[in-house]
């Protein structure tokens, strides 16, 4: 595949996406999502897609805004820590499920009552920004985005 770099050689599509991440993420700030469990629904998403881009940008943002080391290690394996509260469980959860909505082989039930923890709004908003993340994965691996040290 070639390293086209999409959002440059098509800014149109690049801007509507611009405008869909800030719908996106008022949506979360109108739910009362905090913005560390927004954080780690990127950071969630980008692991499981591979995208080394998204996962530098948003462990970033997350310690920007109080994430721990500790906290983003154990991202990849939350559910077997004591780490996270009841709703990021949940928003992670939601995470994996739209990030691997196809591959139902793949898709594990971590047991985490989403309906349970979080609001029909919460569940909505958390649902768009992992659609938001994962759209962002695919344009910045498609357009081979750099990641240097």
């Amino acid at each position: 595949m070639s390293h086209v770099n999409i959002g440059k050689t098509y800014s149109g599509p690049y801007k509507a996406m611009l405008d869909f991440n800030d719908q996106a993420v008022a949506a979360g700030k109108d739910a009362g999502l905090s913005p560390l469990l927004v954080e780690l629904v990127k950071v969630r998403a980008s692991q499981l897609n591979g995208c080394a881009f998204c996962l530098r940008m948003h462990c970033a943002d997350a310690i920007a805004a109080g994430e721990t080391a500790d906290r983003l290690a154990v991202v990849a394996g939350w559910w077997e820590s004591q780490y996270f509260s009841p709703e990021e469980q949940a928003a992670m959860q939601i995470a994996e499920r739209v990030t691997m909505i196809g591959d139902h082989g793949r898709l594990v039930d971590r047991g985490v009552d989403v309906d349970g923890i979080l609001s029909e709004k919460q569940i909505a908003a958390v649902t768009w920004l992992a659609v938001v993340i994962n759209s962002w994965n695919r344009i910045a691996i498609s357009s081979h985005y750099l990641v240097h040290p």
